[in-house]
């Protein structure tokens, strides 16, 4: 059996793309570099990650808030070229809901790249895809943002021919599309062709609690398009509902209590000899008691990526294999040889001579701060910014994928002013985050350790608790995330453990907690700040990153 999700923590808005017997799933990364993870298998159950498509040579990142740049990838592969194709949109701006990005096209031979220089589509909607027709046209969809009073939001799916020749649309983009069922806030459209029919598959509902996945179909491309007659045919709320008048995209009120897997929708399908895959969002909250019902689902993981076994109807039409809408936990497999996908290594002593591509940064690429070479066997940080910037910040993360881990770290670090700091950190975005950090404290007037946090733009210290340090010595941090409570610790020998600072609710790291980021996913990992020259180093002998079971 596969077990879900495939893809356990911020690994959103999957597509899946087969290419003889090798498939990979391109998802979201927002304002993380490296930009555009590709995860590879040959079994559909096990997975490693692969590569990624971009860096920061390639996309300008810096200055965008929380949960803006890299939205919704479309991977897809054109048989007839022999290439690799893949659109992505730069969300560059939400403010008062105008949603301006820009969407390019980049191709290459291989999955592995080189890349092609980006070519500009359109600004017209997020969440575009390509559609590659059997007669060599090009389509591209997208959902086309709405803005104007007295109109349904969030918009309508539009689509127009690509011109491969010119590299440009052919025209302006036509709306086509309202989805297949009421549950409003349509997005995340993709054409496929299955027999006589052009499939549109769509994300209806937001990628909330109310969120499936719904078709229609056409025997022209342009339509017009029939609607599934059951409507959400993957979803964690199978009850259906009229929201087109609610353009809030997560709706709380919808949550499944009978689900584990939640937030399921936004899917991409692909055939596996006679049998049918599709790859969807899921989601799995921590209930909380908070009165804002809002925030009393909390994902710290994010969204996620499962699989559902799908079957395709007499009738022509796609259902899950077991007769139901309901996204499981538990599917079976198919009847492929089985994969050893390469696993992320828990431990990660820096011996290597480049990073491994499990580890992001925020709107920077990690080589602009990280240093390999200069000490064998450790990590050198240069200092960048502080944790709340949104420009040059040397944070060095990976994804957490399970809420009960044990991060540990070495450091050797000797602060000679208080702008200067390092340490081991849980961090959603620049305005929610906790940092176990060595600094210089002018009161002590020495090195010391204190906890800081950030909780949604307002800053605390834990002053009573700051001790004294010798940077002489080398220095453990540890974080430990048991189910929804955390904590840091340190030590000098690895053996015996100080705590620093109380409990802290693992729940306040996630997408409803947070109020200046969203979409995203929790992650844990390494900084070093210095916000006086930029000049000092941190070291960093190795990072363990341990499930406990």
């Amino acid at each position: 059996m596969i077990v879900n999700p495939i893809l356990p923590g911020f690994n959103p808005d999957p597509c899946i793309c087969k290419v003889e017997d090798d498939y990979y799933i391109a998802v979201s990364s927002f304002e993380w570099l490296p930009g555009i993870p590709i995860y590879h298998s040959k079994d559909l159950k096990n997975w490693e990650l692969l590569t990624h498509v971009l860096d920061d040579t390639v996309v300008d990142l810096k200055k965008l808030p929380s949960a803006k740049g890299i939205w919704a990838p479309d991977l897809s592969y054109c048989e007839k070229e022999k290439k690799f194709y893949v659109i992505y949109g730069v969300m560059n701006n939400m403010n008062a809901r105008y949603f301006d990005i820009d969407n390019y096209l980049i191709t290459s031979d291989s999955i592995m790249g080189p890349w092609s220089e980006p070519i500009y589509i359109h600004s017209a909607g997020f969440d575009a895809s390509i559609f590659h027709d059997d007669d060599g046209k090009k389509y591209i969809l997208s959902l086309d943002w709405e803005t104007r009073d007295n109109y349904e939001k969030p918009g309508v799916i539009n689509i127009v021919e690509y011109d491969c020749n010119n590299q440009k649309i052919k025209g302006y983009p036509k709306r086509f599309w309202r989805g297949a069922t009421d549950r409003g806030c349509i997005e995340a459209p993709r054409l496929t062709k299955h027999g006589k029919y052009y499939y549109i598959m769509c994300a209806e509902g937001g990628t909330g609690y109310n969120h499936c996945v719904s078709m229609g179909r056409s025997e022209n491309i342009w339509g017009p398009y029939e609607a599934d007659p059951i409507g959400a045919i993957v979803t964690s709320q199978p009850v259906e509902s009229n929201e087109r008048a609610d353009y809030d995209h997560l709706k709380p009120r919808y949550y499944n209590p009978d689900s584990i897997l939640q937030k399921s929708g936004h899917g991409s399908y692909v055939n596996v000899g006679n049998e049918t895959y599709l790859v969807h969002i899921t989601a799995r909250p921590f209930v909380t008691d908070s009165p804002d019902e809002r925030r009393r689902y909390r994902c710290t993981l994010g969204r996620e990526t499962a699989i559902q076994k799908m079957v395709w109807t007499k009738d022509g039409w796609l259902r899950m294999a077991d007769g139901s809408n309901l996204a499981k936990v538990e599917v079976s497999e198919p009847n492929l040889p089985a994969f050893n996908a390469q696993r992320t290594p828990d431990f990660d002593d820096f011996d290597q001579s480049n990073l491994g591509n499990y580890y992001y940064s925020p709107r920077i690429s990690s080589n602009r701060f990280c240093d390999l070479k200069s000490k064998k066997g450790w990590l050198k940080i240069r200092g960048g910014e502080a944790l709340t910037s949104l420009n040059s910040v040397s944070l060095l993360c990976r994804k957490l994928t399970a809420c009960n881990v044990v991060m540990t770290t070495k450091i050797h670090f000797v602060p000679e002013a208080f702008q200067q700091s390092a340490g081991i950190v849980i961090y959603y975005d620049n305005m929610n985050y906790s940092y176990l950090r060595i600094y210089y404290s002018e009161t002590l007037n020495s090195p010391a350790i204190m906890l800081q946090q950030m909780e949604n733009g307002t800053r605390k210290q834990w002053l009573d608790e700051r001790v004294q340090v010798d940077t002489n010595k080398d220095i453990f941090m540890r974080l430990i995330i048991d189910g929804r409570s955390l904590h840091f610790e340190w030590s000098y020998d690895n053996c015996t453990w100080y705590k620093n600072g109380p409990d802290l609710d693992t729940s306040l790291y996630s997408d409803e907690y947070c109020q200046y980021g969203e979409f995203t996913g929790t992650m844990v990992g390494i900084t070093c700040i210095d916000r006086l020259t930029h000049f000092k180093c941190a070291e960093f002998d190795f990072i363990e990153y341990k499930i406990n079971q």
